[in-house]
């Protein structure tokens, strides 16, 4: 069956929504990469709009699916899907928050390893989600999938890493309670791109 002009492609608004999170994963990486506290409050509000146009385009997937009468895909995946996407820009976003709300004065080495990983990982959750729409016929969507998995394995030895030198390194319990947090948060980033890994792999295999 032909698909109408006017209708709404939910597969091109997922692809859509991931591109705000990559764009602001590569903004975090150049803030920390090129850090100057004096410009941290501006950096975080750059951030927020990035983020607050995400929920824009969140908001529009869920008022047309209130408007849809037979969606390509189940409701509630769709809905689980365009959450767990927006809580990877949401994610990307709380990491700038903490340093600025923490003060913090310089960057740690170990946490441009992080954010260069964390562009990593939102740019192959942007390719998965590119070549989503093509589920049925992909060569390529499991692997995709599979390299989000590494990237997020690849995170969790490098949270262990920097905790570890953290606490080898530092005495000072201000800075370990922020470092720690932030830490977590950054963490996290890895966590929710592989959450919507896993979204689109069951409903690969729910729809096959």
């Amino acid at each position: 069956m032909l698909k109408r002009k006017n209708e709404y492609n939910y597969f091109d608004a997922f692809a859509d929504l991931a591109k705000y999170s990559y764009k602001l994963a590569v903004a975090l990486n150049e803030t920390l990469c090129n850090f100057d506290h004096s410009n941290i409050s501006e950096k975080v509000k750059a951030a927020h709009e990035i983020e607050h146009s995400a929920d824009y385009a969140k908001h529009d997937i869920m008022n047309r699916l209130v408007k849809e009468f037979l969606p390509p895909i189940e409701r509630e995946d769709i809905t689980t899907l365009t959450q767990e996407i927006d809580d990877v820009t949401d994610s990307v976003e709380d990491v700038l928050i903490y340093i600025d709300m923490f003060n913090i004065q310089s960057i740690r080495p170990e946490i441009i390893k992080f954010t260069n990983l964390i562009v990593t990982c939102c740019k192959a959750m942007d390719e998965a989600l590119e070549e989503f729409k093509n589920f049925k016929t992909s060569k390529t969507l499991r692997d995709k999938i599979i390299e989000i998995n590494r990237l997020e394995e690849e995170g969790d030895a490098l949270y262990v890493d920097s905790m570890r030198n953290l606490y080898h390194t530092s005495k000072d319990p201000i800075e370990l309670m922020c470092w720690t947090e932030i830490l977590h948060r950054l963490e996290k980033c890895c966590d929710t791109c592989e959450d919507v890994a896993d979204i689109i792999e069951s409903i690969v295999m729910k729809n096959s």
